[in-house]
């Protein structure tokens, strides 16, 4: 690749080849301001606030398609560059419903950055939007488009992760707009990539931690917590540690710290899913069958159900570890401690908002009974705990808990990531067929950062093929494969958003490559660092069984479901 010498403001820059101005800019840390830009989406030029005078160059260019070359001059402040942006600044304001005072994203949206740093009027122009609606997709996502700037980026991350896109640009009286699909043939998956790619806060969680707050302030019930293994590298990003930071135990002890009676680790659930899933993997590959699908993303699930149903067959039927850990809690953990299921309520925190419309599918109830009754993301954990004036930065960790339930294997902690979940699943599949463990523990090939890595495993005298997919838009290439030959893989593991959960829909924002590499890598490390790195091995997960699920009965109920065909699910207006 070619590399070769920029001016930014008469500060020499390194630039690549096909690297854009903009590109350039942010790595180099010389701010150009811009909107719709996004590292995950084609370059649109929508906001047009990333405008720079090039020498030699009459008039302003969009510093976001416009491609370095060597020896370019840029310069990204002038009179009339900054004449420019203020107009724009107010046009894109007069699509933008002002509630900033209210708005959860004031502290990380763009626009908002942008005013505070170039006052501009933001009542010059009439709210051509004050009266736009508010929806709510199912439980998980809730869509105000009177903040909407149609900048698109929603758009377009919603048509690769949908067929089509149920967010989508519509004509009208505005020009365009976007709005959700009200068309039978297109749903949401409630993947939340809209909201990590909306720069203005336009289209958020359905929010439920000040339910979750009222019932800690008020103790009327035991609440029990359980963190997700994404959650452990990316909190800390949302009281400034540097990103990445593994905070485990502060997480942990700070849950305790705001009230509640337990906080487990859903990693140890990960550790059940892979035996059970690993069991149903070996009966498919002793009998020769068909592939088979991961399921613990309940947004790819809801994709398969909705836009791919001859795929369901292919699913596993092994159930998710927020779900599996759920169940544990309120029918094994709660008797074994002489407490009432009914006066127990599991929270879960996880990087995603279709874990919200997970916990409400009636598939996955046990005797009729929510396994998880409250789902938040990463995100309001973040500021259920400002709101109780914790800072995780500085909380110190409590003693370890002994209890199975907060003690995972490193197996457990990487399903945070693409490939995690394989490689947990490699782990210990390889020991069953053959009785002894592998002697290098890592699949380095899975451990890239790309959007689809396959591996061939050698176990015994076989070989199996295998691929980690994130992204749905990546994963519908495979899914033709898969239908022209149902036996090319064994095993697919499949996670919606881009890196996997480390980027999941309720991850704090932004999103980049960057920073979903840096969470991954130290849930690797995190990995590295753990005495027992095999789901099989875990002593808790052997005593569990022991204990409780070594009863069929009470293993089905509790680890396995079923999945059909899903209709259009609730589209709600205000």
């Amino acid at each position: 690749m070619q590399k070769f010498t920029i001016s930014i403001n008469d500060i020499e820059c390194k630039a690549n080849e096909n690297e854009t101005i903009l590109q350039v800019a942010q790595r180099e840390n010389i701010f150009i301001p811009a909107l719709c830009y996004h590292c995950d989406l084609t370059i649109h030029e929508s906001c047009r606030l990333c405008m720079v005078e090039i020498e030699g160059l009459n008039g302003l260019r969009p510093s976001c398609s416009i491609k370095a070359t060597p020896e370019m001059r840029v310069r990204t402040s002038s009179p009339e560059i900054d004449k420019a942006m203020r107009i724009n600044l107010e046009l894109l304001f007069a699509q933008h419903k002002d509630k900033c005072a209210t708005c959860d994203r004031r502290e990380n949206c763009k626009l908002h950055e942008l005013i505070n740093k170039h006052p501009v009027s933001t009542v010059k122009y009439d709210d051509r939007k004050k009266n736009h609606k508010k929806y709510q997709f199912g439980p998980s996502i809730v869509f105000d488009s009177s903040k909407c700037i149609n900048c698109e980026d929603c758009s377009e991350m919603c048509a690769k992760q949908t067929d089509g896109g149920f967010l989508r640009p519509r004509e009208s009286k505005y020009n365009f707009e976007v709005c959700p699909s009200h068309d039978k043939e297109h749903d949401c998956i409630y993947c939340g990539q809209c909201i990590m790619h909306c720069p203005v806060g336009a289209l958020t969680e359905k929010t439920d931690y000040p339910e979750v707050k009222k019932l800690l302030e008020n103790k009327s019930k035991k609440v029990i917590f359980q963190i997700a293994p994404a959650i452990r590298t990316s909190i800390g990003e949302e009281f400034d540690l540097p990103v990445g930071t593994i905070v485990t135990d502060k997480l942990l002890s700070a849950i305790k710290k705001i009230g509640a009676y337990k906080a487990f680790d859903a990693s140890f659930a990960a550790d059940v899913t892979i035996i059970e899933e690993g069991r149903e993997l070996i009966e498919k590959i002793q009998a020769g069958g068909d592939v088979m699908l991961s399921s613990c993303c309940p947004a790819w699930v809801k994709y398969v159900e909705f836009y791919e149903p001859e795929l369901i067959p292919y699913l596993t039927t092994v159930r998710s570890p927020q779900i599996i850990m759920g169940g544990l809690i309120k029918k094994y953990w709660a008797p074994k401690h002489h407490l009432d299921p009914k006066e127990i309520v599991v929270v879960s925190i996880m990087p995603c908002t279709a874990k919200k419309f997970e916990a409400t599918r009636r598939e996955l109830f046990i005797d009729g009974t929510k396994p998880v009754d409250f789902v938040l993301t990463t995100r309001e954990l973040a500021k259920l705990f400002k709101e109780f004036d914790v800072n995780l930065a500085d909380i110190e960790a409590n003693e370890k808990d002994n209890d199975i339930l907060a003690n995972p294997s490193g197996a457990g902690e990487i399903f945070g990531t693409s490939g995690g979940v394989l490689e947990a699943a490699l782990r210990t599949v390889y020991h069953e067929l053959t009785g002894k463990n592998l002697a290098n523990l890592e699949f380095h090939q899975l451990h890239q950062y790309k959007n689809t890595k396959h591996a061939t495993v050698k176990i015994g005298e076989s070989s199996i093929r295998v691929v980690a997919v994130n992204g749905i838009e990546n994963v519908k290439k495979i899914i033709e494969e898969i239908k022209r030959d149902p036996k090319r893989y064994q095993y697919v593991e499949v996670m919606a958003c881009p890196g996997g959960c480390i980027g999941g829909g309720g991850q704090p924002i932004p999103t980049t490559h960057e920073i979903r590499q840096a969470r991954a890598n130290n849930l690797y490390h995190s990995d590295w660092q753990h005495e027992c790195r095999t789901s099989h091995e875990n002593p808790g997960i052997t005593k569990i069984y022991d204990e409780y699920l070594s009863n069929k009965n009470n293993s089905k109920k509790v680890c396995t479901t079923h999945y059909i065909p899903k209709n259009k699910g609730k589209l709600t207006s205000k």
